[in-house]
């Protein structure tokens, strides 16, 4: 019975999510499967990964084959690195305090490369974020120096109406003042 060790696809459309599963080659992709040794979701940046590291390490050197998906993610976690290193313990290259030495420097040097990338990927969507943000507050500038212009010519634009209004109504008025100064007047050269 040839084991593989390969990715069972879970979640919705357009929203992938994987078992790492342990299963008969012969078995239906998300059929039947021996054991479940971790889940994938490539849907997130950096892709989530949890693995039961020595579970995977044991099918490995069972025998078990990794598919070329799950031999990346394998290597990506360090078990195909355990494994070579392990293998040079029974080839009697390497002491099993030297595997453990390479191991602890390979881990930290890939845990930085981790770190790195999630930080320039926090550090680029805070910049995409302040870009916005200045872009926003140009427009909405720009918007309320519109409104005060649009103010400003209203505001014209009344005290003008204002005034033709004020000038139609002065010569109304003198001319209703005169009638009356006429008749003043006529009034008053009869007394004298």
């Amino acid at each position: 019975m040839p084991v593989k060790i390969r990715l069972s696809r879970h979640g919705r459309k357009r929203a992938p999510f994987y078992h790492i599963v342990v299963a008969d080659s012969r078995a239906p992709r998300d059929g039947k499967f021996i054991e479940r040794i971790g889940s994938y979701n490539p849907t997130t940046n950096p892709a989530t990964i949890e693995l039961n590291f020595d579970r995977a390490l044991d099918w490995l050197q069972n025998g078990a084959q990794p598919t070329d998906t799950t031999r990346a993610i394998l290597s990506y976690k360090g078990v195909m690195m355990k494994k070579h290193l392990l293998d040079g313990i029974k080839k009697g290259a390497l002491t099993p305090e030297q595997v453990e030495e390479k191991f602890e420097a390979w881990l930290k040097e890939k845990e930085a490369k981790v770190q790195a990338k999630m930080d320039r990927l926090a550090k680029g969507e805070q910049d995409d974020t302040a870009k916005r943000m200045e872009a926003e507050a140009k427009v909405r500038e720009a918007r309320a120096q519109e409104i005060a212009k649009k103010q400003a010519e209203l505001a014209a634009q009344e005290a003008g109406d204002a005034a033709e209004e004020a000038a139609e109504e002065a010569p109304a008025q003198e001319a209703d003042a005169q009638p009356e100064a006429e008749a003043d007047a006529e009034t008053e050269t009869p007394q004298e």
